[in-house]
């Protein structure tokens, strides 16, 4: 089941339309208070859900799926007629897993919601703890620690940290983490990541330190010096 989340009805009625023709079940909601009852009676599989809604906005509803273990790891995709590169990576580091600009076309649509769907399946990683010298990252309950101190990460700060870890002393280039870590529909620039890798630096403290910087290159974590 997919839910489309849509305040205009011609675009939520063509949406529902074009994903039941191409075989998946699929809802529309006009706004959160129909949404959030029915998320939560019967999950679906993955949510297109517009960032301009009456009353509680896209980026709101996403910000409470994202908190709430229930619907942490529905997939989303945000449909949005903004142009603003701010909106799309703030959506993205809420924990978006796509964004498609309107108006856009139901082949690529049905597509991005494919891709993501391929994208997010379960995998080995879950529940899968990491531990690199203080740094423990537990993706079951996604949480972060350095020491004995909890560390707040948003999504993508999360995921970016968990790929460093996974290629522990493997030089990772910025189109590569941007590729894992944002998707490879994501048209953002290698700046980007190095702004989250600024951010992870400073909010894991000294052990910010293991994350290095490869010039010309892109990122490696080692484990500390014994």
């Amino acid at each position: 089941m997919i839910y489309c989340v849509e305040d205009d009805a011609s675009i939520r009625e063509l949406v529902v339309y074009a994903l039941q023709n191409s075989g998946f079940e699929a809802k529309g909601f006009a706004d959160s208070t129909s949404f959030f009852p029915a998320l939560l009676k019967n999950p679906p599989e993955l949510v297109l859900l517009d960032i301009m809604l009456p009353g509680e906005d896209g980026l709101s509803i996403l910000r409470t799926m994202k908190q709430s273990a229930q619907t942490r790891k529905i997939p989303v995709i945000m449909l949005t007629a903004r142009g603003s590169e701010y909106d799309r990576v703030y959506g993205l580091d809420l924990g978006a897993d796509d964004y498609i600009a309107k108006p856009f076309g139901v082949i690529e649509m049905v597509s991005r919601v494919r891709a993501v769907l391929r994208r997010c399946a379960p995998d080995e990683t879950a529940g899968k703890r990491l531990t690199l010298g203080p740094v423990c990252l537990d993706t079951e309950r996604h949480r972060v620690s350095v020491g004995e101190e909890e560390v707040t990460l948003t999504f993508k700060e999360f995921s970016l940290l968990q790929l460093l870890m996974e290629n522990c002393g493997r030089v990772l280039t910025r189109d590569r983490i941007l590729e894992r870590v944002w998707g490879y529909d994501f048209e953002g620039e290698t700046r980007t990541v190095d702004m989250h890798i600024k951010t992870l630096r400073q909010k894991l403290g000294a052990a910010g330190g293991m994350i290095e910087t490869v010039r010309g290159v892109g990122y490696r974590m080692e484990g500390p010096e014994e």
